[in-house]
């Protein structure tokens, strides 16, 4: 991750171009799984990169949402302090971050000064123009250890798909949010005891006073932004069904303080000020935050998350900004992502299924290879797969074959004896293939930034690797190889030369997405970073520039390497089938050396009964050992005699 402290800060300049990117505020009480990884900080990352490689004024933050419910259950559990646990999963999130070369210009925290500050000002805000009311509700209490149960407190059946581990505030299953009094067979998740309704007041934040505002400025946020299609289903969906008034305090300690008399004993629920987060770690970013923040006719603001945080961003927090009657940066473009997968099943961390964050690191696999892989599958319209042959093949096949043998290809070439690691002189000869092949290279460029500019992931990802390919074919069409060199020099110099450009644009195309092997390409042609243009001219390496030395790109992963990930990673249940597999082969082979012994007994036994045979006179059995032995002592009997 980038530092931010010895860098000057980022800031919007007026007449630039100016990019506010966010990702969902991670839940500091778990490891991300690599759905959680691709579905928001890997995403935004991409852009990110993208969008500095474009020269955009680009500021991207992100942090650990780290108050509420699920960190005081976590702390419980864990027998440590909720300080305790955030500062534990602080420093875990930031290492897989760092790992997997996430780009924050800042990844801060949700518990500081700034937070407090700015989501009570935007309540008190909310209280004095009457989009808040208080309501007195019934909520599960729990007489077990006497204390009011915030909504992940109570886990229960679903009342609509029945889904059995359903939390109190939203089903995991079906997605509905839910209250925790709806649930069937609930129980305390700290104590497993039947919580009973009792009365309790908390704030409620109007959101149907605040629906024809928020549904115009979606209209035209939507379509100006074109949000990704989940994330205007979602947010259409709940504005068809009606805003309702929302509770936004709950019963905990571990949370910002409510600034109303009468609440010292409540905080605020997590889904109203974790969006707020955005706001607060810029703040602690940069005291001029309100440049970003405050000023939406020269700041874009681009979010990325997974769908089921959808509503918050779209509904919850647009109505919170409206609602002060300030002015807001508000949402521009939503990016959305649906479920990864993992070998036809889903991320368990309770029962050690699938990848997580720090894990990845163990398989001695880059980092690039698994972003590669990760992005290369992202579930933009619907749920994909994580499976590890697919893994394999996609660094075997794609990145090895075809963009790490085109860099290897050419680099080795001009490292030879013929060019001993200059550039020839390669404006000496043209051809009309030349031409169409700066055309081709030109179309899939201009593809590439429609896809990025309008956040198509996984399609940038996919032309850059065409890109590639048609280095490869540029290579193939003119048979570069010594022959050419010695038969068409000036031919020759003229592919080396465009080759050579071709892989300077593409480290930059790839560079969001594989930004360690674009440095390893830039150190090999020993040149500087190539910001994205708009139009190709093949002309950014000079003749007589002298290159690296080639090295490896990327290495062949064996096909073995499959299955044993797959145990590893499999589960308790896979590593279970696996000790059973091995007992059964130790069995088998023990059975197998028990027969053999058998078989080895049984046969000294009849040398021994032939042998007796012998000495009585009677024609021993042929075909045994003893037989052989008798012939042998017969013989020297003989011979004494």
């Amino acid at each position: 991750m980038a530092s931010t402290e010895a860098k000057k800060k980022i800031l919007p300049v007026e007449g630039e171009r100016n990019v506010l990117i966010t990702s969902a505020l991670p839940y500091v009480n778990n490891v991300p799984h690599l759905g959680n990884v691709v579905g928001s900080v890997l995403s935004a990352d991409v852009f990110a990169r993208y969008s500095r490689a474009r020269g955009y004024n680009t500021l991207y933050v992100c942090g650990t949402d780290e108050y509420g419910t699920a960190t005081e259950t976590k702390a419980i559990e864990e027998k440590i302090t909720p300080q305790q646990l955030c500062d534990k999963y602080f420093a875990l999130h930031s290492d897989v971050y760092e790992w997997f070369n996430i780009s924050f210009d800042h990844f801060g925290r949700t518990p500081t000064t700034q937070q407090t500050e700015i989501a009570q000002d935007i309540f008190t805000k909310l209280h004095k123009n009457g989009y808040l009311e208080e309501q007195t509700t019934t909520q599960p209490y729990c007489e077990t250890h006497k204390s009011f149960l915030a909504d992940r407190f109570v886990e229960g059946e679903c009342p609509l798909c029945h889904y059995e581990d359903a939390r109190g505030d939203q089903c995991d299953k079906c997605g509905h949010l839910l209250d925790p009094l709806e649930l069937l067979k609930p129980r305390c998740k700290l104590d497993g005891a039947t919580p009973v309704p009792r009365e309790t007041k908390h704030v409620y934040l109007c959101l149907d006073k605040l629906q024809p505002a928020v549904e115009k400025w979606f209209q035209e946020s939507s379509q100006a932004g074109n949000w990704s299609s989940n994330g205007v289903q979602i947010t259409a969906s709940w504005l068809k069904e009606g805003l309702r008034p929302r509770g936004i305090t709950r019963d905990l300690k571990w949370g910002t303080a409510v600034p109303l008399e009468g609440y010292e004993d409540k905080v605020m629920y997590v889904w109203f000020d974790a969006c707020i987060g955005y706001v607060s770690i810029t703040a602690t970013y940069t005291d001029e935050w309100e440049k970003w923040w405050r000023n939406p006719d020269h700041v874009k603001l681009y979010q990325f998350m997974g769908k089921d945080n959808v509503p918050f961003h779209t509904v919850v927090f647009p109505c919170s900004q409206i609602g002060t009657g300030d002015k807001w940066t508000m949402l521009n473009t939503i990016s959305t992502t649906e479920y990864l997968n993992y070998e036809k099943g889903k991320f368990s961390k309770s029962r050690n299924i699938g990848v997580f964050g720090n894990n990845a690191k163990d398989t001695g696999i880059p980092s690039d290879v698994w972003r590669y892989y990760l992005l290369s599958h992202r579930p933009e319209t619907g749920d994909s797969e994580f499976e590890w042959d697919g893994f394999i093949a996609s660094n075997n096949n794609e990145l090895l074959k075809n963009l790490g043998n085109f860099v290897n290809r050419v680099i080795k070439f001009v490292n030879s004896k013929i060019y001993d690691s200059k550039i020839p002189d390669y404006t000496k000869f043209s051809d009309p293939y030349f031409e169409e092949h700066k055309k081709k290279v030109n179309e899939l460029l201009k593809k590439y930034i429609e896809e990025l500019e309008d956040v198509k992931i996984k399609a940038g990802l996919s032309t850059a690797l065409h890109l590639s390919s048609l280095g490869n074919q540029l290579l193939q069409d003119n048979k570069l190889d010594n022959k050419l060199a010695i038969e068409q020099p000036d031919r020759c110099a003229a592919v080396v030369g465009l080759a050579l450009s071709h892989i300077h644009l593409l480290a930059s195309l790839i560079q969001p997405y594989m930004p360690d092997t674009t440095d390893l390409i830039l150190k090999q042609l020993n040149s500087s970073f190539l910001i994205i243009p708009d139009e190709w001219k093949a002309q950014s390496i000079e003749v007589g520039h002298t290159i690296g030395k080639a090295e490896y790109l990327f290495s062949a992963i064996k096909p073995e390497k499959e299955q044993e990930w797959r145990e590893q990673f499999g589960g308790d249940e896979a590593r279970k089938a696996k000790e059973e597999k091995a007992a059964k082969a130790a069995a088998k082979k023990a059975e197998k050396e028990r027969k053999k012994a058998q078989k080895a007994a049984a046969k000294v036994g009849e040398g021994v009964e032939s042998a007796e045979k012998g000495k009585k006179g009677e024609q021993p059995v042929a075909g045994t050992a003893v037989e052989e032995v008798e012939k042998g002592v017969n013989q020297v009997s003989l011979q004494t005699s």
